[in-house]
């Protein structure tokens, strides 16, 4: 029995592909909203920012030292969040994630968990700042 080699543009879905090598949200940003960051035990580390207006995710942007995967995983949360509100991010799950990418590898999957937790933590600083919003001039 033979098997077929793994071709990555064949074998992997549109949006792992689009989420995998889009660049568009990749930037930091001075004094988001909310920030959040989280090194997986793999090594890799994500950065969120956002940026909010009356009650909604106006706009997010990540950074990340990791892997495709990891890259595909943190554009993702960002697609699923802008322009969404506040309280719908903190719904998103890693399961979520994988299930939108589609064709994210088994062996991959810790890379949504690291996306999301950093996307938690970016949503728990914002609501921080929102709380007491003279942390905001301390970043």
């Amino acid at each position: 029995m033979t098997t077929k080699p793994f071709d990555f543009c064949q074998d992997h879905s549109r949006q792992f592909l689009e989420m995998a090598l889009g660049q568009e949200r990749r930037e930091r940003v001075v004094k988001p909203d909310g920030y959040g960051m989280r090194t997986g035990d793999c090594g890799d580390t994500v950065e969120f920012f956002l940026n909010t207006e009356k009650g909604r995710i106006r706009s997010v942007s990540y950074l990340t030292n990791g892997c495709l995967n990891t890259n595909a995983c943190a554009n993702t949360v960002a697609h699923l969040i802008e322009g969404g509100s506040i309280e719908a991010g903190w719904e998103i799950t890693p399961e979520a994630v994988i299930a939108y990418l589609q064709t994210l590898p088994a062996e991959s999957h810790h890379c949504a968990e690291l996306a999301v937790g950093a996307l938690y933590k970016a949503l728990a600083d914002l609501t921080e700042k929102t709380r007491q919003p003279w942390k905001k001039l301390y970043r």
